[in-house]
């Protein structure tokens, strides 16, 4: 069995980077995208490729890394952001993950939307699909991606299944987390049986939102085994075939 976790986020800690990507493989976690969102994050995902290859370089087990790099809507309000190479040569993936974000209110609506449309048009120019966070934003993300046609993936995906079925009527793959598994989620679950076959993701969102029976726990790629589990019985599909789909779904929107 091999599975693809298609959004993880790593910390600048070499050492703990290259233990996560050794107990994915043997998880059986062939295949992961290390996401960005800010300077940080950025450079994080560099790191987690480099010890990627150091590890196979070594003759060790590792993850095919895969990166997405990006400002998110904690960005908005940052002046001078670096700029970031998105040329065919720097190996990057995906744009992201980018977004909108009004539920804890942090920066302002306008400036999120304004940042969230500059990155789709880089994404654009690029080539490249993009890693979009939504969170009660519903409107306004449906709002600027009829502006700005785009392909790419909606990450940790939280809305109603009305939300779910007008992404997909946009293009989009849906991504589900751990967040299936909690006791209160039903409607993610409700949404998680609305996606099609063809376009259904899964990930971590590591560090954060540990599936059941590890919640309270940091998270990590290795524990996508139980978000895949969760939603292989939900949608009363074999696990193997399971993680064949969503694998093949994710090599097909990321390449």
């Amino acid at each position: 069995m091999q599975l693809f976790d298609t959004h993880c986020h790593f910390e600048l800690q070499e050492e703990e980077t290259a233990a996560q990507l050794e107990r994915c493989a043997a998880a059986g976690v062939a295949h992961i995208m290390a996401v960005g969102g800010s300077e940080s994050l950025n450079r994080g995902a560099m790191q987690a490729c480099e010890a990627a290859a150091r590890l196979t370089a070594e003759g060790k087990e590792a993850p095919r890394v895969l990166r997405a790099v990006g400002y998110d809507r904690d960005q908005a309000e940052c002046r001078d952001l670096p700029p970031l190479d998105y040329s065919a040569a720097s190996g990057v993936s995906a744009v992201g993950e980018i977004g909108l974000d009004y539920y804890y209110e942090g920066s302002p609506r306008k400036a999120q939307i304004e940042l969230f449309a500059k990155q789709l048009e880089i994404a654009a120019a690029a080539g490249l699909p993009v890693v979009i966070h939504t969170r009660d934003a519903d409107d306004d993300t449906l709002g600027v991606l009829r502006e700005i046609p785009s392909r790419g993936i909606i990450h940790c995906f939280t809305g109603s299944p009305q939300f779910c079925r007008q992404l997909l009527d946009l293009g989009f793959f849906i991504s589900i987390s751990g967040i299936v598994t909690f006791r209160a989620a039903d409607n993610v679950r409700e949404s998680a049986l609305v996606v099609p076959d063809d376009r259904l993701l899964i990930e971590t969102d590591s560090p954060f939102l540990a599936p059941v029976p590890l919640r309270g726990k940091k998270n990590e790629p290795a524990f996508i085994v139980h978000t895949a589990r969760f939603l292989a019985n939900l949608r009363k599909t074999p696990l193997e075939d399971f993680a064949r789909l969503t694998t093949s779904n994710a090599m097909r929107i990321l390449g």
